[in-house]
């Protein structure tokens, strides 16, 4: 049997590999690094996925990108931040970040979906031990959930610094996955009385609600007010 290669990549995407090939919706899947750098950009909360003891693992954690590069956050005594020393090879991981953006109703069970936006990564996560590269990690980090606010709160202790740890994880075998538009039906299910349509989601931001025992004077920041 003739070997199957992935199409070659075309300048501004990520190359395709056996792993960012889908083998069902080929036609949603996209490496243009703008539109992955974008739905990555936009989320807060990541799925880490790895392999311990045999089992498969998956865990929710923040994230921010710098670059080509995405830094996530944990604790030092957390099972895949051991994983990942200085004296480690790297963790091979899976981390996925995922946007809903409508509920796709249709007249049948079959035909129901969502619209989404997701980004897929494969790599070796190691974790970061320089200490400025640590901190301009955390920086991102503390930023990418709202941005200025780096600025607008206390760094990091020593002790703090020693307590959290960071991983990283390179933009090299990456893959984004869209769906939109309506419904598809069945021709036959046209005339069935059942409303179908698109129920689009959105992220709303509420009022900020300031801790009863803020210092006297400290008001409302200016990158808050503009959420």
């Amino acid at each position: 049997m003739q070997e199957t290669r992935p199409p070659a990549s075309p300048p501004g995407a990520y190359a395709p590999t056996g792993r960012t090939v889908p083998t069902r919706s080929a036609e949603r899947v996209a490496y243009d690094k703008d539109l992955v750098h974008e739905i990555l950009d936009e989320g807060y909360v990541c799925h880490l996925g790895y392999v311990r003891d045999g089992a498969p693992v998956v865990l929710p954690t923040l994230y921010a990108r710098v670059g080509e590069r995405l830094y996530l956050h944990g604790s030092t005594g957390s099972r895949p931040l051991r994983m990942t020393g200085a004296r480690d090879p790297g963790l091979a991981v899976c981390v996925t970040v995922t946007h809903v953006d409508g509920l796709v109703l249709a007249r049948s069970f079959f035909h129901h979906s969502v619209n989404y936006r997701s980004v897929m990564v494969h790599g070796l996560a190691r974790q970061v031990t320089g200490p400025e590269e640590k901190r301009t990690a955390l920086d991102a980090l503390v930023d990418h959930v709202v941005p200025g606010r780096s600025r607008d709160a206390r760094p990091a202790s020593a002790k703090e610094m020693a307590a959290t740890a960071v991983i990283r994880l390179d933009l090299d075998e990456v893959s984004a996955k869209v769906r939109t538009g309506g419904v598809n039906e069945e021709p036959e299910d046209l005339s069935l009385p059942h409303w179908a349509g698109v129920v689009p989601v959105h992220t709303v931001y509420g009022t900020p609600l300031a801790e009863p025992d803020l210092a006297p004077g400290v008001a409302l920041p200016d990158y808050l007010a503009a959420l």
